[in-house]
């Protein structure tokens, strides 16, 4: 999938302090260009689960991309990858990111690219909610209006009992504690597992589950374009991974974060190059609140982060 199980920026702020380098600009250019790469693999999941089964789309996407990182990495790194001091905790993390995609790739199938985008955004807001509920977390008052402040603007796009509200609205949300779990857990890992270890176990723990599953909806495509726009599917989620963990191996998060909410921006254009939709003015304005409150919500945590002892 796009929106859902992006590299945490505590994945790539854990690598080893010797890769990283201080070229913000090209860290920046490289996040805006896998945001890109994210909004491609939206719209092309939508386009393509219209006319393929969900699951084998799906497969067919984790397959190309744990196979194409697996032939980029082993040869540089070896064997040695696939160490892991938490191998149960890698395989929840991965079933965990394989019910987010489904859940993404289910919430494409009826809600415009970039709607859908900006309701997944507000993942670091629910980790927040998370974390002060159920880890008994301190949080700031400011913090407790930005979380209210990119809920509200989902429930401006979403729009409860208004006429165009059904049970496919509560997808993304469903999606969003999905992928808040997937985060917290991933900050946990980060403390000790090599990012690319842990996206390796994602990868090929997704694949593995669909490989059995897939089977029981398969069916034939005859039209290559679907195929290609599979191929394509794979490649964007590929290409947007690995620049993303590059981006932060070159530029703090406090820099970089920002602009991960670009892809709200190529969500949109996508969703109308493609399918031709222009969010109405309220949808607009709920896709406002949320990147302006998630950006913010970055924003404050890294400062936290950076005062803290």
């Amino acid at each position: 999938m796009g929106a859902a199980g992006r590299p945490h920026p505590v994945t790539a702020e854990t690598a080893a302090p010797a890769l990283r380098k201080p070229h913000a600009l090209a860290g920046i250019a490289l996040v805006i260009g896998a945001s890109a790469c994210f909004a491609a693999l939206d719209t092309t999941t939508k386009w393509v689960s219209a006319s393929v089964p969900l699951l084998m789309a799906l497969w067919f996407r984790y397959l190309f991309q744990a196979v194409a990182t697996t032939a980029l990495v082993l040869p540089q790194r070896g064997w040695r990858i696939w160490r892991t001091r938490h191998l149960a905790w890698q395989v929840v993390r991965g079933l965990l990111l394989l019910t987010s995609s489904f859940l993404a790739f289910l919430s494409l199938r009826y809600l415009p690219v970039g709607e859908f985008t900006a309701i997944v955004m507000i993942t670091p807001l629910a980790i927040t909610l998370l974390a002060a509920t159920l880890l008994k977390e301190a949080v700031t008052p400011l913090r407790w209006v930005l979380v209210a402040g990119g809920f509200l603007g989902t429930l401006v796009i979403i729009r409860p009992g208004h006429g165009s509200f059904g049970w496919s609205s509560l997808l993304p949300l469903a999606l969003v504690a999905s992928n808040a779990w997937f985060q917290v857990l991933t900050s946990k890992l980060a403390r000790t597992e090599d990012p690319v270890t842990m996206h390796l176990y994602t990868g090929w723990t997704g694949t593995l589950v669909a490989s059995v599953l897939v089977p029981f909806v398969w069916t034939q495509v005859p039209d290559p374009w679907l195929w290609a726009g599979m191929c394509f599917m794979g490649l964007m989620a590929t290409i947007g991974h690995f620049a993303l963990i590059l981006a932060y191996y070159r530029a703090p998060a406090a820099t970089l974060t920002p602009y991960l909410y670009s892809q709200i921006a190529f969500a949109m254009l996508g969703g109308f190059l493609v399918f031709s939709h222009v969010p109405d003015h309220l949808s607009l304005a709920g896709i406002v609140m949320i990147a302006v409150c998630g950006a913010a919500g970055a924003w404050l945590t890294v400062r936290e982060r950076r005062a803290a002892p």
